[in-house]
């Protein structure tokens, strides 16, 4: 590691998400050198969202990736991509999931704008937003609807949330399936505070 420090929860959080040691952040290298128990209990909750059942192993990695592009986060962004190419993600697939995580970025503060003005003339006239990926999205409409309500959660839209959970079960998507998303979305984002 690129402080000298040898942990094996570290050890296997790097070799799970395939992360670049020698980008990693002092906080973390911090929470490795106290063997901090915070840091299993981070690797515990990572194994265990990327498990479940209900997303399968690329929408995992892909909401993964959307929320550390969210967030900003150069490290997690290059281990979910790097996960992502095992699973033969397309180059429209991504390009796809960096707008939808553009256009909830825009969406959300506009959107939590008009809620907390609760002011009827911002509230009745048109967004005037261009949203034209949402008609034929290439990742298919239900998943393009929960990637949109795991941002917006992590943005903490309540208007957008409580929209694109309606269109996920419109689509298909169960309450397991949303809550799974939603699950994994709050861990990632955890995740990138220290990483």
């Amino acid at each position: 590691m690129n402080t000298g420090i040898k942990n094996e929860t570290l050890d296997r959080l790097i070799n799970d998400f395939k992360i670049e040691e020698l980008k990693l952040s002092e906080e973390i290298n911090a929470f490795a050198e106290a063997d901090h128990r915070y840091l299993k209990d981070l690797r515990i909750n990572l194994s265990n969202v990327m498990a479940y059942a209900n997303l399968t192993q690329k929408e995992r990695y892909l909401l993964g990736l959307a929320v550390a592009v969210n967030e900003k986060n150069e490290v997690l962004k290059a281990a979910f991509e790097a996960l992502l190419e095992q699973e033969n993600v397309s180059k429209a697939e991504l390009n796809e999931l960096y707008a939808i995580t553009s256009l909830m970025n825009i969406n959300n503060v506009f959107y939590r704008f008009r809620h907390f003005t609760h002011n009827d003339y911002y509230n009745n006239t048109p967004a005037g937003i261009k949203m034209s990926i949402m008609m034929n999205p290439v990742l298919g409409k239900e998943f393009f609807e929960l990637l949109s309500l795991a941002i917006s959660a992590v943005n903490a839209c309540e208007m957008c949330v409580k929209a694109h959970e309606a269109s996920v079960k419109s689509h298909g998507g169960t309450e397991q399936r949303i809550y799974d998303a939603i699950r994994l979305a709050a861990v990632v984002k955890g995740f990138s505070v220290i990483i």
